[in-house]
């Protein structure tokens, strides 16, 4: 015997409805199902990944994403963007592994000194294990990635541009109170360190000699980093993209 068809209408905010099938992305609808199904199943189901989505309520009661949909039941999605205090439920500094198609994106990170795992041959498992394992925050434009059950903390990323990327996280994790620029390498994630001119002078060039004498070296790939031409670039990059001039020590070096 089949099993009875039941019907829930589901509320979704507009920044979401851009996910759902174009039929549906008036926002409110009526939609059916069969059998025990929890409100995160019917919301992926409907192409929303359960990282977007900050609470729920059923009938006007606040819920969680657990919560086993009943016929009749009126469901309103909230996104992550109606959680204003996302960061503060999250305990310490937010860390990041990023999908192989974000390249730029991780240099952007690392340059305001965010912990940011990144390889441009990353496997869908090996992101998975990665950011459960070390509970790091997903960032990707693959939502089949971010539903993945075991996955709890992650983002979707909207833009293809890497500038745009950079303001959507930003805003996203207010990462405001956690900068700390110019102080990991671009190019392997590790925390820069200072050395001596005098150490690496074989491997700078006359000019740099000339004009400038503060160094770091990263730990990690011996790249070395000083106020060359891309400081002042970068620095305009970091104050457009968040605003957050106003609180930020400026001082530490950039690489070039």
């Amino acid at each position: 015997m089949p099993e009875p068809v039941k019907n829930a209408r589901f509320e979704i905010p507009p920044d979401l409805r851009f996910l759902l099938k174009r039929a549906l992305r008036t926002g409110i609808f009526d939609y059916t199902f069969t059998g025990p199904q929890s409100a995160k199943h019917l919301v992926e189901s409907l192409g929303i990944p359960h990282t977007e989505v900050s609470f729920i309520r059923v009938n006007g009661e606040s819920c969680s994403l657990d919560y086993l949909v009943q016929d009749g039941d009126c469901i309103q999605v909230f996104s992550q963007s109606a959680n204003k205090a996302l960061i503060y439920r999250t305990p310490g500094e937010p860390r990041f592994v990023l999908d192989g198609h974000l390249g730029r994106l991780a240099a952007y990170l690392r340059m305001l000194g965010l912990d940011c795992l990144y390889r441009n041959d990353y496997t869908d498992p090996e992101l998975v294990q990665v950011s459960v394992s070390e509970g790091r925050i997903l960032l990707t434009r693959d939502r089949r990635l971010l539903m993945h059950k075991t996955i709890q903390h992650g983002c979707l990323l909207r833009s293809l541009d890497p500038g745009v990327q950079f303001s959507e996280i930003i805003q996203r994790f207010a990462l405001k109170h956690w900068i700390k620029p110019f102080q990991r390498c671009l190019l392997c994630n590790h925390v820069l360190q200072p050395v001596e001119k005098e150490v690496i002078l074989d491997r700078l060039q006359p000019l740099t000699i000339q004009y400038f004498d503060e160094f770091h070296l990263c730990p990690g790939c011996n790249q070395v980093y000083w106020k060359g031409s891309h400081y002042e670039r970068m620095l305009r990059l970091v104050i457009m993209a968040g605003r957050l001039a106003d609180d930020m020590q400026l001082e530490p070096p950039t690489g070039s």
